[in-house]
């Protein structure tokens, strides 16, 4: 199978940017790679026009903790419009791996639909540190700019049906 870069996107957001606040919340846990990814979501989000300061970029130890942050997030005087997840979770020899990565989705998909704002999966679930670096800025393109990407996608479904 041919491996495919997924990661270039022209984006015109039709919301004002001056006024949107994103949260992007990024895992501790597999850090060169978490670290690729927040740095292609801020690369993007940078030439979509958002500011830095529209940005509250914030770190948490594991995968498994972005949903309470997403939630705490969500719910502070920040008043975020959206939030970011970036995490990356790798197959080991045990189950492990499944009920990390199941929790994380339900929770992410939890806190989007609890608190009515987009809460973007940007978590690797991958069985090898190399399939990570893949989607990391590597053959697959960086899934981080494809979180960003969705992210303001999603940010201007919500104002063109408000």
């Amino acid at each position: 199978m041919k491996k495919q870069n997924l990661s270039h996107f022209n984006i015109k957001p039709t919301f004002k940017n001056n006024k949107v606040r994103i949260g992007i919340l990024v895992s501790e846990w597999n850090e060169p790679i978490t670290n690729a990814l927040k740095e292609g979501a801020l690369a993007f989000l940078k030439d979509a026009g958002i500011k830095e300061n529209q940005i509250y970029l914030h770190s948490v130890p594991g995968s498994y903790e972005l949903p309470f942050a997403a939630a705490e997030l969500a719910i502070s005087e920040i008043d975020v419009d959206a939030i970011i997840c970036l995490g990356c979770i790798i197959q080991g020899e045990t189950r492990h791996f499944e009920f990390i990565a199941q929790a994380v989705a339900n929770g992410l998909i939890r806190v989007s639909l609890d608190f009515g704002i987009p809460v973007i999966f940007g978590v690797l679930t991958c069985d090898t540190m190399e399939q990570a670096q893949e989607r990391a800025g590597g053959s697959h393109g960086n899934k981080g700019v494809e979180a960003a990407c969705s992210c303001l996608k999603m940010l201007d479904f919500m104002k063109n049906i408000g």
